[in-house]
């Protein structure tokens, strides 16, 4: 689909916009452990070239590694979580 299409209500756009090379990290992080899986994965999500993502990358771990940080992904694997959206009505009386 192109970037611009028409719809019924006018023109609709698409923004996209590449992730930030944190972005890609914390997103490679959650994927796997091992580092240049992560540089691979990370810049290929962002077109950059594998040193420089690599060195990142390993300066992320360290600094993590140093001030104790750590991701905690929650929820049991291949649990549902329900989500309930209540809509209420609220009618107001019209006086003419």
């Amino acid at each position: 689909m192109s970037e611009d299409w028409q719809t019924k209500y006018g023109p609709r756009r698409v923004r996209r916009d590449p992730p930030t090379l944190e972005e890609a990290i914390f997103a490679a992080a959650g994927i796997t452990e091992d580092q240049e899986a992560q540089a691979e994965i990370a810049a290929s999500l962002m077109g950059m070239d594998y040193e420089p993502v690599l060195a990142e990358v390993k300066k992320t771990t360290r600094i993590a590694a140093r001030t104790g940080t750590t991701r905690v992904f929650a929820g049991e694997q291949g649990a549902q979580r329900a989500i309930v959206v209540e809509r209420r009505v609220i009618r107001k009386r019209v006086v003419t």
